[in-house]
């Protein structure tokens, strides 16, 4: 996305990827497994059922689900996607296993762990789609951003897509749900913009964030605060933001030497990212 391609697709054409399990304890941060795969990997998404299991995708189009009890894998692969699949996410509401992937084909496929192929197959994006993220309230609902500069939300249960948001005049990288209002989706995009939208009125972004220097890769919603969020960037910048505020950067953080692709808040430690 955005400067990175060929970068991208460099790492892509060496022919591997790998999974790296990691756990922190006493000594640090520690492997705890690694698994290898034969393309790169660009997403991975933990299972929200079993605390062994995660999936990744890959440069190849297809999705691995692996078990990080057993020392080799994968336990399953699912090759649908005709282009590098970038995105897999997993439904975050009780009381249905659903996983969605999101390709350069232009489409998104929803998954059944427990079934050997996609149950359904969602097209409409005019561009690549760089993120698939399920709503952390509404079953069945889900975002995709895409480079055809749309935002769209989609319902499992309905054909076709539900809302279409024209959010930016570029390559929109990045999408996440607000965990404290349904309503409320952010984009990150390649004009360097973070852009708050509300689904009940998208004719103007609740919110812009401006300070990155290049392309947002990622943006995050804190789990904590209903007006917070994190995003990393090709700029090598980590950026803190609470939207309410009059000045909403709250914070850069310029630790890394190279783009920074991704990033995640965590659940059980208040202050980690």
């Amino acid at each position: 996305g955005g400067t990175s391609c060929d970068v991208l697709f460099y790492f892509a054409g060496l022919g591997c990827g790998t999974l790296a399990v990691l756990e922190q304890n006493e000594a640090g941060i520690v492997m705890l497994r690694s698994f290898d795969w034969n393309d790169g990997l660009f997403d991975v998404t933990w299972s929200e059922n079993n605390e062994h299991v995660l999936i990744t995708s890959s440069g190849d189009g297809s999705l691995q689900i692996w078990d990080t009890a057993k020392t080799k894998g994968p336990l399953q692969v699912y090759k649908e996607h005709t282009q590098e699949a970038y995105s897999v996410d997993w439904s975050q509401t009780r009381g249905e296993q659903l996983v969605v992937s999101g390709s350069w084909d232009q489409t998104a496929k929803l998954w059944d762990p427990a079934v050997g192929k996609s149950l359904c197959t969602f097209k409409g994006h005019e561009g690549v789609i760089y993120s698939t993220i399920w709503s952390p309230h509404i079953p069945g609902c889900f975002a995709s951003a895409s480079g055809d500069q749309t935002l769209r939300v989609w319902d499992v249960k309905a054909p076709g897509v539900k809302l279409v948001i024209p959010a930016h005049q570029a390559e929109i990288l990045s999408c996440d749900w607000c965990k404290y209002d349904e309503n409320l989706l952010v984009t990150g995009a390649v004009d360097c913009s973070l852009k708050g939208w509300d689904l009940r009125n998208i004719r103007q972004p609740v919110f812009i964030l401006l300070g990155h220097t290049y392309a947002i890769r990622r943006v995050k919603f804190s789990p904590f605060h209903a007006t917070l969020l994190a995003s990393c960037s090709y700029d090598f910048t980590v950026r803190f933001w609470d939207f309410s505020k009059p000045n909403p950067l709250l914070e850069t953080v310029e630790h890394h030497t190279e783009f920074t692709c991704g990033l995640d808040l965590s659940l059980h430690n208040h202050g980690q990212v």
